[in-house]
């Protein structure tokens, strides 16, 4: 039927703006939680010093944010989408034997090691972004350093390479699967 051959062509990888988008907002919610979780399990301010206000956590989690996108662009932005038609019949295997790839011609994936750059990335954006904006408000460097510091040393800059980490993982095996969306026994086209 006309409405099965429009759903045909969304079968297969999720493209790289979309992954990106979905890792993005991700990281952003495990990021944001983890701090918040961290600073009520251990008792501590995210930033401790008397006086900074929010602006350099914001401005952290901010820095960290696009260092993430960034990173996760840079690993997944080459991967080439399924050339072959995807095959919803009995045995999709034959025609992937067929293609001689298993990714089809053309396919590129993305590699799992673009996560631990990603989480380089975002760790030193946050901790950058953090001890940058302590300066701008004022701070002098021995405070801004100390933070940025403790920051990088402590439970809460764990948390942050953690949510990037699970999130770049996420972006990447996105773009990766071959996966189709779930289907009912009854939508299968060998039916009609």
């Amino acid at each position: 039927m006309a409405g099965d051959r429009a759903d045909a062509g969304s079968a297969g990888p999720v493209r790289p703006p979309v992954a990106l988008a979905f890792a993005t907002i991700g990281f952003i919610a495990l990021t944001i939680c983890g701090l918040g979780i961290t600073s009520l399990v251990t008792g501590e301010d995210v930033i401790a010093t008397p006086g900074l206000g929010q602006i350099p956590g914001a401005a952290g989690v901010v820095c960290a944010t696009l260092a993430f996108a960034g990173g996760l662009w840079g690993a997944i932005a080459r991967a080439g989408g399924d050339t072959q038609p995807p095959t919803h019949g009995p045995d999709p295997a034959s025609a992937r034997v067929a293609s001689g790839s298993a990714a089809g011609a053309g396919a590129r994936h993305p590699s799992y090691w673009g996560a631990a750059w990603t989480t380089a990335a975002a760790f030193i954006g946050y901790v950058g972004g953090v001890w940058f904006a302590a300066l701008f408000t004022g701070t002098d460097l021995a405070v801004a350093t100390a933070v940025a510091g403790r920051l990088a040393t402590s439970w809460f800059g764990v948390v942050v390479a953690a949510a990037a980490f699970v999130a770049a993982w996420s972006g990447i095996a996105l773009v990766r699967t071959h996966a189709h969306r779930p289907r009912w026994p009854w939508e299968d086209d060998f039916d009609e």
